[in-house]
Parts: C-alpha cells; sequence; structure tokens
C-alpha cells in the first residue's frame, strides 16, 4: 500500500510539474504574440507615414532639388545648403564624439577603480542619454556661444551634436566590453601581455561590432535633430555654401568651414513647413523623406557591419 500511494503521489508530482510547464509555454507564447503585434503595428505605422511623404513628395525627386539653393520660389527651391551643412556638421560630431566616447568606455570598464565615484558616473552617464535634446542646445548655447565665443558656427553644431551623442556612444561600448568572455583576457595575461596590450589587441577588435553599432545609431539620431542646432542660431535660410574643407595649398586642408554659418535638413524642413504654399509643402515631404532614407541607411549599415564583424571573430 505504501508503494502505490509513493507512485500514486509521484504521478500528481508529474502532473502538475506538465501543467505548470504547459502554462509556462501558453503565457511564452501569448508574450511571443504580444510583441510580434505590437512590433508590426509599429512597423506599418512607420511605413505609411513614409510611404505618406514619399507621395506627398515625389514631384521635388529630381536631381535639381539636391543641387539648388532654397529660394522663395519653390518650384525652384532645393536642398543644397542643408545637406552640405549636415555634412560638416556629422564630420565634427563624428570626430569629436567617438574618439571620447570610446576611450571614456574603456577606461570607465578597463580601468577605473570599481567605487561609488564610478557608479556615480556610470548613473549620470546613463541619465544623459534620456535628456531631452532641447537641453543640450541650452547648455551649448551658454557654453560654446557665449563663454567660449565660438559663434553660431558649424564647430559649435557639431560640439552641441557631440554631447548629444557621447552617452549613446559610451553606453554601448561599455556594453560591448562586458560582452566579451573573461577567458580571453585571462589567455591573454597568462602568455605575459600588459593591460594595455589586451585593451588594444584584444578587447577592442572583439567589441568592434558593438562599437561601431553605437556610433552610427548615434550619428543617425543626431542626423535628425532640430531642437539643439535652432536653440545655437542655426540659419533658417542660407543661399551660399561654407569655405571647402579641401584647399588647393598645402597642407591642403581649409579650417575656415568651422566658423561658417550653416543650416542643416530638419530646419530646412522646418522651414518650409511652416509657410502657408502648398508647394512648399511638397519641398518639405521630400526632405522628410530623405531624412529617414539616410536614417534607414546607416541603421541597415550598422547591422549588416555588426553581422560581419560577428562572423569573422572566433571565440
Amino acid at each position: 500500500m505504501a508503494k502505490i500511494a509513493i507512485k500514486a503521489k509521484n504521478n500528481n508530482d508529474l502532473s502538475e510539474i506538465r501543467a505548470l510547464i504547459k502554462k509556462h509555454k501558453k503565457n511564452d507564447l501569448i508574450f511571443a504574440a504580444t510583441g510580434m503585434f505590437v512590433i508590426a503595428s509599429l512597423t506599418i505605422t512607420l511605413l505609411i507615414l513614409f510611404l505618406d511623404l514619399v507621395i506627398d513628395g515625389y514631384p521635388r525627386f529630381t536631381l535639381d532639388f539636391f543641387s539648388n539653393f532654397p529660394s522663395r520660389r519653390a518650384l525652384k527651391a532645393g536642398i543644397l545648403s542643408a545637406w552640405i551643412g549636415s555634412s560638416l556638421v556629422l564630420i565634427v560630431t563624428f570626430f569629436v564624439a567617438v574618439p571620447l566616447g570610446i576611450a571614456a568606455g574603456v577606461y570607465l570598464e578597463e580601468y577605473a577603480k570599481k567605487n561609488w565615484i564610478s557608479d556615480l558616473i556610470e548613473i549620470n552617464v546613463s541619465n544623459l542619454a534620456g535628456v531631452p535634446s532641447i537641453i543640450y542646445g541650452l547648455l551649448a548655447l551658454g557654453l560654446f556661444v557665449y563663454s567660449f565665443g565660438l559663434g553660431q558656427s558649424i564647430l559649435t553644431a557639431g560640439l552641441t551634436l557631440a554631447l548629444l551623442m557621447l552617452p549613446i556612444v559610451i553606453v554601448s561600448t561599455r556594453e560591448s566590453i562586458r560582452a566579451i568572455p573573461v577567458h580571453i583576457r585571462e589567455a591573454a595575461f597568462a602568455v605575459g601581455a600588459t593591460k594595455w596590450q589586451v585593451v588594444i589587441n584584444h578587447v577592442i577588435p572583439y567589441s568592434y561590432g558593438g562599437i561601431l553599432t553605437g556610433v552610427i545609431i548615434g550619428m543617425a539620431r543626431a542626423i535628425g535633430e532640430t531642437a539643439p542646432v535652432i536653440t545655437i542660431g542655426a540659419l533658417t535660410f542660407i543661399a551660399f555654401l561654407p569655405p571647402s574643407p579641401i584647399s588647393t595649398s598645402a597642407p591642403f586642408l581649409n579650417f575656415e568651414w568651422l566658423e561658417a554659418a550653416f543650416t542643416v535638413l530638419p530646419i530646412q524642413m522646418f522651414n518650409w513647413i511652416s509657410r502657408p504654399q502648398h508647394a512648399f509643402h511638397v519641398n518639405a515631404a521630400a526632405t522628410g523623406a530623405v531624412i529617414i532614407v539616410l536614417t534607414a541607411l546607416m541603421n541597415g549599415f550598422a547591422i549588416r557591419l555588426r553581422y560581419k564583424i560577428r562572423k569573422k571573430i572566433k571565440w
């Protein structure tokens, strides 16, 4: 009788375990279906909005639209000064934010002592990633424009967007470094490598994929920002180009463009959408489609680059 009771109890326990597993599988299925529904809904919504911009702006997708300056006549207006201004501003942003962000991420993860100071820095860096962009614009207005006297220039805009991008680069760098298995560092130390050799020859190369993904995502965010550059005084109408960064005489580089006035694609779009004429709204729709395409290309490049780098890495 005792054996029969024990067997019955075991059968009941197995039944309860199977019922619990079945319940959890059902919950997993519901969660997965809900997630897919949300993702599909957001994707379809974004696609509809993008197609609406393309349909509205289709008449302006011509070579003249990309090679003409802004004009008071909508049919002759273009985005030449805007896309060149955006390109130059992003160049400054890249060369300021990327080295500083990667260096800060490597230092905090590999060299900084784990104490309350590093914890405070980590919390603040994470919080800075969620600060509204207008705050960075106000900070740049007081710091770069008035205190440092840099004026309303491309350099000021690049530094402002670099501040906006820095937390993204730092966080992505730290997360990429944390994902590297400990045995890689231990193997390098075991053969006599120094801390710097381990970082430069093993840690950074293995974390390239995640770091570059964070950099490109940060750049994609910077290209669409409007509030910070408006705050520091970007022009809404500009019919000239800044000086060329390349000169014909040695050292073949010209830095006068850093002090030039500028405009960017989001501001040009804002300028046109605020006008009452429908023709300018068509120009704004075309500009919005261009911004979305550039952002999508940058994110797609980041995904592709991450895939190729991870495929080459052998742990």
